[in-house]
């Protein structure tokens, strides 16, 4: 633990709803879901004014659609969430050179390793003010002395706030929480300390550290009775090593042809292999990941004689590992991952291939058992997709069906709504465009608009740009 609260937790509002909000002036102080809109889809983000209506992450999209059936609900654009994410990290950049990315949206920030004047309250606001003005979007930050003081005060600050853990103060905002709020605790522990009478972090704390060895084990329980204590001395670890590399989809309705699943494994796997060079990464574990009709979840994995990144090495293993599992029934979902990550390939890749190659044999590699294509794929407009036409400019995709798609014509910079457009789905004047960049004229943050300020599922929310200090 830190004398001064030098250690930052950054995490973006509400990201990608609030990306879309930023990027479509028509949707701004609406709600908003993003996720996968087939009919086993799940939500990725829910903007804070479909929260209210109980929308959260990870749940199912159906229940979302019952929840709050008015949400322009939107398929992710992971590219310019990734450019808004480059553009946050290096602002984090100018403040510290040591940072610990989480995910696009969420970063640890040591400030005792930047050069920045002032005090940590400050470095933090100016943080805050420079992301508004360049993206357009709010961040809520967390400042103490601990890695995991900072990230529950974050949470504390939502949406676009500030709160400060002051030394001594711990225990004071640890000690009403729920134990879930603790990092290792999941709903089979957080369900044993419930049968144990411990349900708030203060109750942990009070049980003492033999009791809670006595519940959940030497390394589990004292490692938990020193949080609750808000002790955490984890150092901000910049470049954590990635472990593994994988892609996965869930399919809307079960997948029973086998040429089919061939078809998805090397689709999955090409893709895989996309990710892994772009990392600069080989592998030498190649996994598969399947979830059948009965939601079993079946992995299988093949360890290679060298690191790879050749598609047609990870195509070829995976599809021998599928052929291992009995899919007869139906699969919901394909995945493909490698692990045993370097940085360097065999230079021979050919060796990795089963059998020797007799002299003066040539390799042909075997052709993918590919289904026939289907042809509305090619005319698919999908809600939130940017796309361009000939006379209207810019616009995204509100909605399809019928052989019609409705457009939205607007862009970030706009500050009232566009007009709507219908074409048909074949319209050669309509194509898929490249979003355009944010900036600080992309509108009102949904996380500063008077609707989400009066707060989520949970009850009212902190007033924005505002420093909350727990003395």
């Amino acid at each position: 633990m830190r004398s001064a609260p030098t250690i930052l937790h950054l995490d973006m509002d509400a990201f990608f709803a609030a990306v879309e909000q930023a990027s479509k002036p028509s949707l701004r102080g609406k709600p908003v879901v993003v996720g996968g809109l087939g009919p086993r889809g799940v939500v990725s983000t829910a903007s804070y004014e479909a929260r209210v209506h109980g929308v959260h992450s990870a749940m199912a999209m159906a229940h979302a659609r019952r929840l709050c059936p008015n949400a322009a609900y939107l398929i992710p654009r992971f590219g310019i969430y990734r450019q808004i994410s480059e553009i946050v990290m290096a602002l984090l950049a100018e403040v510290s050179p040591l940072i610990e990315p989480l995910s696009l949206d969420e970063a640890f920030v040591d400030l005792e390793a930047g050069d920045s004047a002032g005090d940590p309250q400050a470095v933090a606001e100016g943080l805050r003010a420079r992301i508004r003005a360049t993206t357009g979007l709010t961040a809520s930050v967390g400042l103490a002395g601990s890695k995991l003081l900072a990230k529950i005060a974050s949470e504390q600050a939502k949406p676009d706030g500030l709160v400060i853990v002051e030394p001594g103060s711990e225990r004071a905002l640890l000690d009403p929480l729920p134990v879930r709020t603790l990092w290792g605790v999941g709903p089979a522990t957080a369900e044993h300390l419930r049968k144990a009478g411990i349900v708030t972090v203060a109750e942990i704390a009070h049980a003492g550290e033999a009791e809670l060895v006595r519940l959940l084990g030497k390394a589990h329980g004292t490692s938990l009775h020193a949080m609750a204590a808000g002790l955490d001395n984890r150092p901000v670890v910049a470049d954590r090593d990635v472990k593994s590399i994988s892609v996965e989809d869930t399919f809307d309705t079960d997948l029973h042809d086998r040429a089919h699943v061939r078809y998805e494994i090397d689709r999955l796997a090409d893709r895989c292999v996309q990710r892994l060079r772009g990392a600069g990464r080989s592998g030498r574990t190649v996994v598969v990941k399947v979830r059948r009709y009965d939601f079993s979840t079946l992995t299988r994995s093949e360890t290679l004689r060298a690191p790879t990144d050749d598609p047609s090495v990870v195509r070829e293993t995976a599809r021998r590992l599928v052929e291992a599992v009995d899919t007869t029934g139906g699969v919901r979902l394909l995945g493909v991952g490698v692990a045993g990550l370097a940085d360097f390939t065999q230079e021979d890749l050919f060796a990795q291939h089963a059998g020797e190659q007799e002299p003066g044999e040539e390799i042909v590699p075997e052709l993918p058992a590919v289904p026939p294509p289907q042809p509305e794929r090619a005319k698919r407009w999908l809600p939130g997709q940017d796309v361009v036409h000939e006379e209207h400019g810019a616009g995204w995709v509100q909605g399809s069906g019928v052989g019609r798609v409705t457009v939205r014509f607007e862009v970030p910079s706009d500050t009232v709504p566009g007009r709507v457009r219908t074409f048909a789905v074949d319209d050669p004047a309509l194509a898929h465009a490249d979003p355009l960049p944010l900036g600080p004229a992309g509108g009102q943050s949904p996380a500063t608009s008077p609707k989400s300020r009066s707060g989520g599922a949970s009850g009212p929310r902190p007033e924005p740009d505002r420093g909350t200090s727990i003395p």
